[in-house]
């Protein structure tokens, strides 16, 4: 006599099969950018610091949690001042944070424009 397999059928494979497919094939996450009108509101400050003579060199970055932007007094220095879009903290804190030299937060909100009010200040001045 010939000897037989016994055959398993689980009613769910193919469902399974499915899932596992479209999760593999799941598009990458987004990236977090700046928005055009977040751009303008940096690049004029950046442009009156620059005027002043404060500021040489910045630098952005995006990445799936969050979007910086650094400023630098120097190319070959480390930045002075970091705002970072984080939409995680949205509902939070705001989203958006301004972080100093050292890594101390300066500011944190939800408008962009009232964060960087802190460059607006009379009496900042960079000491050599």
């Amino acid at each position: 006599m010939a000897k037989t397999k016994t055959l398993v059928i689980v009613a769910n494979a193919f469902e399974r099969e499915r899932q596992r497919a479209s999760h593999n094939s799941a598009r990458a996450p987004a990236r977090i950018m700046w928005t055009r009108p977040e751009l303008n509101i940096l690049l004029n400050i950046y442009g009156r610091q620059v005027a002043a003579g404060h500021w040489r060199d910045y630098a952005m970055s995006d990445g799936k949690d969050g979007a910086t932007f650094s400023m630098f007094r120097r190319a070959s220095e480390a930045a002075l001042y970091r705002v970072e879009k984080i939409p995680a903290l949205r509902r939070k804190q705001g989203q958006y944070v301004l972080s100093g030299m050292d890594g101390r937060v300066l500011r944190r909100g939800h408008d962009l424009e009232a964060v960087l009010r802190f460059f607006e200040r009379k009496n900042m001045r960079l000491l050599d």
